[in-house]
């Protein structure tokens, strides 16, 4: 950290454009990307290469403006991460004062980009969107002189100290993360620490990128520390290099393409990890062109293979509830009606840090953050199509990605999770992963709690600004104190009965990580100050049955068909019984009695109401 403070933190300002013939390109770069190369040459590093594809994205003709977020890996002789955020924007030609002869469409597109060493995101982008609009304001981009400003100005400004406060989750918010995903931020949250294989897909970008590192700040110290090493991808040789049709290899196949080295240090993070089944495709370049095919969906569309997570059946209840929460309810103190909360201080300022001797991240006293994006699981907040490679690459072990192209949401089987930011629907398609990932009842109420308080003082929060229970430091000191509570867990010698609050079964996939046994294999005495056990556990109670039928009426497929129906079935009642000459109480009474039907036939194995194969919500 020390000798990164010394450094500047920006390394360049980038002018990405659109060439009618030659397509994206670097247009201008200060300072120069390539040592003794002029400012407007488009010569990229090998590692670099994806960079005018990042800084300007799929689809970028559909909007006015638009900011990225992106990771490029580092260069030669350097060994942490490289930030790049880019704001684009388009305009039309004739509004120019001076037209250059190679501008010959009715629009020009240019992104304006800064590549930094600190993941400073929202404080970068809020000073480039300024600085972007002036640069177009211009109206002659010959005009380069404010770009060089900007680079003197941002590495006069930043420092590797706006990362201990506030400022760098700025533009992230988790109280609009809660109330769009609810209970899923904390599917969301376990699918990272299981180090799965998880795509992030809406439009435009910026609406992507922001979802994405808004779900990764729930994570103490993984924006500030946690990234330096998620970006360590090989490139392909040529951009244009052919998908080829993709083969399934077994992992002694695997093991037997790879080297010496490549076997120790990245086999056995993949052993008892992965069948032969779950190998991830591989692809092998080929031709010069692009073969459109490999990208091709997959025979039936995406609700053929959803199928159905949360159920309200009573025999999965039982044997869900029965394993883990009434089993274990006479273990726990009850005599306070509410669960026992800590209520955690800020995330902000983590004390003094060390560099953890096994990960190589800043860590703090507790051994956060934890050691995810390492050793080839990825971090992409945006990726562009001619990354598509790095999704079957055999050296990726997972990744947190971003994307706007309908191809990578086709391509299902490269991904273990996709996310909709839009609809707020995860699709999974396992049905191993997504019994690790069933709530347990601790678990819903935890949910519960970020979503009632953040919902409850939406209006205040909003009002002044000031407000702590539901606002964003507030949301991210409740995952903390999660992480925190479910790490000192694993380290006490009845570790078994208080890890079965998070769910059995996501506890058994989580201890074989790469997170966990890097963090279980050093000593963290501050961990001692923690206080085990799920912040929520307590006895099983009525409010929970509430929770659960709650949470699966709203957010599994069966239940919303069997909710609309209901709903429809009350407004026919209500309308039948004003026609009749009835009283709306007695309608009511009529609504209430054909609701307990549907939820009579819905405890039934026969129900009427028949669910999609897979429905992953």
């Amino acid at each position: 950290m020390e000798s990164q403070c010394k450094e500047e933190p920006v390394l360049h300002i980038v002018v990405v454009g659109f060439h009618h013939k030659k397509g994206c390109q670097v247009e201008f770069s200060y300072p120069p990307i390539i040592p003794g190369a002029g400012h407007d040459s488009n010569t990229l590093p090998e590692e670099w290469k994806y960079l005018p594809f990042l800084a300007l994205p799929d689809g970028a003709h559909n909007h006015q403006e638009d900011t990225v977020y992106f990771h490029l890996p580092p260069l030669d002789g350097q060994q942490k991460c490289v930030y790049g955020v880019s704001c684009y924007r388009q305009m039309e030609a004739k509004a120019l004062k001076v037209r250059e002869a190679d501008i010959t469409r009715e629009t020009v597109q240019k992104s304006v980009c800064v590549l930094s060493q600190l993941p400073l995101f929202g404080l970068i982008q809020a000073k480039l969107q300024l600085i972007t609009h002036a640069y177009f304001e211009e109206k002659d981009f010959s005009q380069i002189s404010i770009l060089k400003e900007l680079y003197d100005h941002m590495n006069r400004s930043l420092s590797c100290t706006a990362l201990e406060g506030s400022q760098i989750y700025l533009g992230l918010s988790a109280r609009d993360l809660i109330l769009h995903f609810k209970h899923k931020v904390l599917i969301l949250f376990k699918l990272i620490l299981l180090e799965k294989k998880i795509l992030f897909y809406v439009t435009p970008v910026k609406r992507l990128v922001e979802t994405l590192m808004t779900v990764l700040s729930l994570f103490p110290g993984i924006i500030e520390h946690g990234l330096a090493d998620s970006s360590h991808y090989q490139p392909r040789r040529s951009i244009s290099e052919d998908f080829s049709s993709p083969e399934i290899i077994s992992a002694d196949e695997e093991s037997l393409s790879m080297s010496t080295t490549d076997i120790t240090n990245i086999s056995k993070e993949l052993e008892g990890r992965y069948d032969v089944s779950d190998q991830p495709d591989q692809s092998k370049p080929c031709n010069t062109t692009l073969d459109t095919h490999y990208l091709q969906p997959h025979a039936g569309s995406l609700l053929d293979s959803e199928c159905e997570w949360e159920t309200l059946e009573p025999h999965v209840m039982d044997e869900m509830e029965g394993k883990v929460d009434v089993a274990h309810s006479n273990m726990f103190d009850t005599d306070s009606g509410l669960p026992i909360t800590v209520q955690p201080q800020s995330a902000t300022g983590q004390g003094m840090l060390t560099s953890g001797l096994i990960s190589g991240l800043q860590e703090d006293q507790y051994g956060l953050p934890l050691a995810i994006f390492t050793k080839g699981y990825l971090c992409m907040p945006y990726m562009a199509l001619q990354q598509h490679h790095l999704l079957s690459d055999i050296s990726v072990r997972g990744f947190v990605a971003g994307a706007t192209n309908i191809l990578f949401r086709q391509q299902r089987h490269l991904s273990d999770a996709i996310v909709d930011v839009d609809e707020a629907r995860i699709q999974i398609h396992d049905p191993e992963l997504r019994k690790m990932l069933y709530l347990s009842t601790a678990d819903l109420r935890f949910a519960d709690y970020l979503v009632k308080h953040v919902t409850e003082n939406k209006e205040d929060v909003f009002l002044d600004g000031t407000g702590w229970e539901g606002g964003d430091e507030w949301i991210r000191a409740q995952f903390g104190l999660y992480i925190h509570s479910l790490l000192s867990s694993a380290l006490q010698q009845d570790h078994e009965r208080l890890l079965a609050d998070y769910g059995t079964a996501f506890t058994s996939a989580w201890k074989i990580t790469h997170n966990y046994r890097v963090w279980i294999s050093n000593k963290h005495l501050a961990m001692a100050s923690i206080t085990p056990g799920h912040p929520f556990q307590g006895q099983y109670s009525v409010a929970d049955v509430k929770i659960r039928l709650s949470h699966s009426m709203q957010n599994s497929e069966r239940g919303k068909k069997i909710g609309n129906a209901v709903m429809s079935t009350s407004r026919s009642v209500v309308q039948t019984g004003k026609a009749v000459g009835q009283s709306v109480g007695g309608a009511l009474t009529v609504a209430k009695s054909a609701m307990s039907s549907w939820f009579s036939m819905l405890a039934q194995p026969t129900a009427a109401v028949s669910a999609s194969p897979q429905s992953a919500d």
